[in-house]
């Protein structure tokens, strides 16, 4: 019986190896972390991560060929794979920092490999790393490896939250990245034979490593890089009276180009974008590319032009000041069916709010309390360390409350931004919520989910992001 040990039981490792012990039921696969609290959530009924489906994959394979454990060195000196999917966050001091991958766990990962293995073993990066962490990882395994044979391999995710169970059942494709020499062949067949259970051969990429850790970077600067180009242009659709939805229809139906990732939007967040694009921009300029590190770095200066031109919107449209007004937040997790907050366009938003002395109240499905006060007062990159590592916020945001309905956020409230683009805020009663709301009343819509024109008929002053404005906001402009 094949065994896998992952490391790291978090947004990639859990599902991914849940995933896998369903579709291969004579594998073996235990999950392992440091963390108790986490591991005891995975053993629950309460998962720590909120993914649809995945509550019924986990509860199908648990105790039978799935197991969640804290010890480390007990599963991974037994299994044959050892995936490593723990964090490797921006770097917050240091060299590099703001914009290096920090490696601290990855490395720490590689250490416990090396010391409790017996036998020969493959090891693969999930996580995201910078290209040549393979490298770097080999050293530390045939300096500690006491005779022992480690094959290394690059297995990155493409995993999109909130499909994330859907995308690991039937992935665009799946690539895996080794070395070329015949132990590194053997090693890629040993983990494509895992994958083919359920993933047709056509679809299972091999690649030399190098090439397999940077397409991940490259894919993720891709996406991100559409989602910039869309914002950009929808600042000029404003400024021109054009609609950004319908010059996106237009452009998408090139089949050149197709239709996703192009929704105008208050800007894109998630754990992987920005963190990525920078580690790009690290990796070309330290191979002496300031060129093309450049031209990369500007899809984040447009991300943020966008939340900040989003902010300024808001408090130039509100007379120039939102100064004790009550404003309403419907969504803080970055997208719909996650509840996930990393890098959510809503910390900046609610930042730039809360910097003019707005009093806000935030509705999010997914998103606990905790976790929104948290965000709101941890200061940047600090997010992706573990959680006892992150500073503990003493003071909660005074100005901010948080509720668990929309009708409650937007009572007496002066202005509502929609800043995730969830289901349930296209179907709201309008009608209601205008009634209970201080007047004149503003909608911000930061995704683009709500009719405009029904919402300026109910009597709403709207503005939508790339949208031609209202004639009340063409009277109070913007200062960018």
């Amino acid at each position: 019986m094949v065994k896998i040990c992952c490391i790291g039981a978090g947004y990639v490792g859990g599902p991914t190896m849940a995933v896998i012990a369903l579709k291969c039921p004579s594998v073996e696969v235990a999950v392992v972390d440091i963390s108790v609290p986490r591991i005891d959530a995975w053993n629950s009924d309460q998962l720590p991560i909120y993914e649809p489906g995945l509550d019924d994959v986990v509860k199908e394979c648990r105790g039978r060929n799935l197991f969640f454990s804290t010890d480390v060195e007990k599963h991974v000196s037994e299994a044959d794979i050892v995936f490593v999917s723990v964090n490797t966050p921006t770097k917050t001091q240091g060299l590099g920092a703001g914009k290096a991958a920090d490696l601290t766990y990855w490395e720490s990962a590689a250490r416990v490999i090396a010391d409790v293995s017996k036998s020969n073993k493959i090891v693969v990066e999930k996580s995201t790393v910078p290209v040549k962490t393979a490298e770097a990882i080999e050293k530390i395994l045939t300096h500690n490896s006491k005779g022992i044979k480690f094959q290394i391999l690059s297995n990155p995710e493409f995993l999109a939250e909130g499909t994330a169970i859907k995308d690991l059942f039937n992935p665009d494709r799946v690539l895996i990245g080794g070395r070329e020499t015949p132990e590194g062949q053997k090693a890629i067949q040993a983990l494509k034979d895992v994958y083919a259970h359920w993933v047709p051969e056509d679809r299972i990429l091999t690649t030399n490593l190098w090439s397999a850790e940077l397409s991940k970077l490259a894919a993720n600067a891709f996406l991100a890089q559409r989602i910039s180009s869309v914002n950009a242009m929808s600042a000029l659709c404003e400024a021109t009276g054009a609609n950004i939805s319908q010059v996106a229809y237009a452009v998408g139906t090139d089949s050149r180009i197709g239709p996703k990732f192009l929704n105008g939007s208050v800007g894109f967040g998630g754990s992987c974008f920005q963190k990525d694009i920078l580690n790009l921009v690290y990796i070309c300029e330290c191979n002496g590319l300031p060129e093309v590190a450049e031209y990369w770095k500007q899809v984040i200066k447009i991300n943020d032009y966008q939340k900040s031109r989003f902010v300024n919107r808001v408090v130039a449209s509100m007379f120039n000041t939102v100064s004790s007004k009550k404003i309403a937040i419907l969504g803080f997790a970055f997208k719909k069916d996650t509840g996930d907050t990393r890098e959510t366009p809503a910390i900046d938003v609610c930042k730039g709010l809360l910097g003019d002395k707005a009093r806000l109240s935030i509705y999010d499905p997914q998103v606990t309390e905790d976790q929104i006060q948290r965000d709101l007062t941890m200061k940047k990159f600090d997010w992706d360390h573990p959680l006892h590592l992150q500073p503990m916020s003493p003071t909660t945001v005074k100005q901010v409350t948080v509720v668990w309905d929309a009708y409650e956020a937007t009572k007496d409230a002066h202005g509502i931004c929609i800043l995730t683009e969830w289901d349930e805020f296209k179907t709201l009663d309008y009608q209601r919520i205008y009634e209970g709301m201080q007047k004149p009343a503003f909608v911000f819509d930061g995704r683009n989910i709500v009719d405009a024109e029904k919402l300026r008929e109910i009597g709403f002053i709207v503005y939508a992001i790339g949208k031609p404005l209202d004639a009340w906001l063409k009277d109070m402009p913007a200062i960018a």
